[in-house]
Parts: structure tokens; C-alpha cells; sequence
């Protein structure tokens, strides 16, 4: 099993309801093909930095999962297939970005923070 994080930019025309049921979508379709959810992150409707399908504004969302190698081809066609995701990016985490992202997420200093003085 392998760890990735995974950056969605929908249309933002969709509604709160949809938006849950979209991200709940993309989760069981990683766990049915034996991958594990480690953390969402829905970021909600932000600025881009520049216009995409002529629109100036995106709903993200950040996903944190583990999955088998081969599973990222079948979860890529699906989210191509999907008119509501306008972008869309899968990195591959090393055991220490995985770390980090624990750590940051319950507050633990990751000593990146800054000092304020």
C-alpha cells in the first residue's frame, strides 16, 4: 500500500449537498478498491490563480488515502469522467511527508512554524 494525497478543484456551481456527496463518492470508491482513507480536508470555495473552463473560483478539496500501486489508473479515468472536477492532482507521499502531516494535523510543532518576535 502506498500513501498519496490527492487535490480536487470542483466547478463551483455545486451546492453544499452535492459537494458532501461527491467527497463521499471519491472515498468509497478508494475503499472498495482496498484503499484506505487517512484524512479529507474540504477547503471550500477559494480564488484560482488564473480562469479555468472560464471560472474564477473553485471549490477544493484535499484527501489523504492509502492505496495498492495499480489502483491511481482506475481512480484517474473516474475523476476524467466527472464534469464537476475541473483539476485535479495525485502525489505520491514519502514515509515522511505522511509523518508530517499526522504531526500537523494534532498540533504538534513540526518546526515549521513561524516565531513570532
Amino acid at each position: 500500500m502506498n500513501n498519496y494525497e490527492l487535490m480536487v478543484i470542483f466547478t463551483p456551481v455545486l451546492s453544499e449537498d452535492e459537494f458532501k456527496a461527491t467527497q463521499k463518492k471519491y472515498a468509497d470508491f478508494i475503499k472498495e478498491n482496498g484503499g484506505n482513507v487517512a484524512h479529507s480536508n474540504p477547503w471550500g470555495l477559494k480564488s484560482l490563480a488564473y480562469p479555468i473552463q472560464k471560472k474564477t473560483t473553485g471549490i477544493y478539496w484535499v484527501l489523504e488515502y492509502s492505496a495498492p500501486s495499480d489502483f491511481n489508473e482506475k481512480f484517474k479515468i473516474q475523476m476524467l469522467r466527472d464534469e464537476q472536477i475541473m483539476r485535479f492532482m495525485v502525489t505520491a507521499l514519502d514515509k515522511y511527508a505522511v509523518e508530517y502531516n499526522t504531526r500537523k494535523r494534532s498540533g504538534v510543532p513540526t518546526g515549521t512554524e513561524k516565531v513570532e518576535g
